[in-house]
């Protein structure tokens, strides 16, 4: 009896050791998956953080430019460190998205002008159909308004192919060109899907809703921008090699919205440039990791 109690006790033992153990189990598996799920959900090009607000400007206004009104603003005082630096954002969004830039270089102590393109935030458009041709037209125009012979530019997107056109076009109106996601020409857009696009539009047809002076028109605004996606640009090698802008070409690493090969190309054609891809971010870069954005921009504006 003794040997079979003490059987029936070490059979009991180790099925309470083995319950205790898959509970354990459990328990540690649970905690490793709260622990990742974070880590995985901060992945910073799967994220599209909050549009940031503008400082307040020392001059705002409306500028009347090629048939329609720009709303541009300005913000800090130029002291010693060159020529101002004007800012360019992406297609369907607006200036606001510049904020954390527009503080950390008035920080810096650069004279910071930003825009809205026509058609976006508080700008007015037209009938004439969207082209970048145009709009680098409009940035020309609205510098004699300003009275601002020079700037260093900084694009994204739409605003970087604007800043590369005027580059080739005007380039005595620039300085410097930190060109951030641009195309060569519509073959290099990425058409995969994409949940941080998905929310990014429509978090632009919000903010142009509550922004722009023709308020319920977003749906013909978007199919009009496409149309110029769906169209241009079209450069060549030799366009491209007109450039003598000190110019960096600059992607994120995860871009979704522009192929991979657009940066290396563009960097290749364009004489004397330089290349960088910025780690762990994606067409979004200047909201998912600010900092990073903008020591980069600080140091291409201070190089020579």
């Amino acid at each position: 009896m003794r040997i079979v109690a003490g059987a029936t006790l070490i059979g009991r033992a180790g099925r309470e050791m083995g319950n205790s153990m898959k509970a354990l189990s459990g328990f540690l598996f649970a905690v490793f998956a709260i622990l990742a799920t974070p880590a995985l959900a901060a992945q910073p090009w799967l994220t599209l953080p909050p549009t940031p607000s503008l400082p307040k400007a020392d001059v705002s206004g409306v500028a009347p430019v090629n048939g329609v009104k720009l709303w541009y603003a300005e913000f800090g005082q130029t002291t010693g460190q060159g020529a101002p630096v004007l800012l360019v954002h992406g297609g369907l969004a607006n200036s606001d998205y510049w904020g954390d830039q527009v503080r950390a270089l008035v920080a810096a102590h650069y004279k910071v002008i930003v825009m809205d393109s026509r058609g976006h935030g508080r700008s007015s458009r037209d009938a004439q159909p969207y082209g970048y041709d145009l709009m680098a037209s409009d940035v020309i125009a609205l510098l004699d308004y300003l009275k601002i012979q020079k700037v260093a530019l900084v694009g994204w997107s739409d605003g970087a192919i604007i800043g590369l056109d005027i580059a080739m076009h005007h380039p005595e109106r620039l300085t410097k060109l930190f060109a951030f996601a641009a195309n060569v020409d519509p073959s290099g857009v990425a058409n995969a899907p994409s949940a941080v696009v998905d929310q990014y539009i429509a978090r632009a047809g919000k903010e142009y809703a509550k922004l722009s002076p023709t308020p319920t028109q977003y749906k013909s605004f978007v199919e009009q921008i496409t149309h110029m996606w769906d169209s241009q640009p079209h450069w060549t090698q030799a366009d491209l090699a007109k450039i003598k802008v000190h110019t960096w070409i600059v992607d994120g690493d995860h871009d979704e919205m522009v192929k991979h090969d657009q940066p290396r190309t563009l960097a290749d054609w364009v004489p004397n440039s330089g290349l960088l891809i910025e780690p762990e971010v994606s067409h979004f870069a200047f909201l998912q990791n600010p900092a990073q954005f903008n020591a980069d921009v600080l140091r291409f504006l201070k190089s020579q």
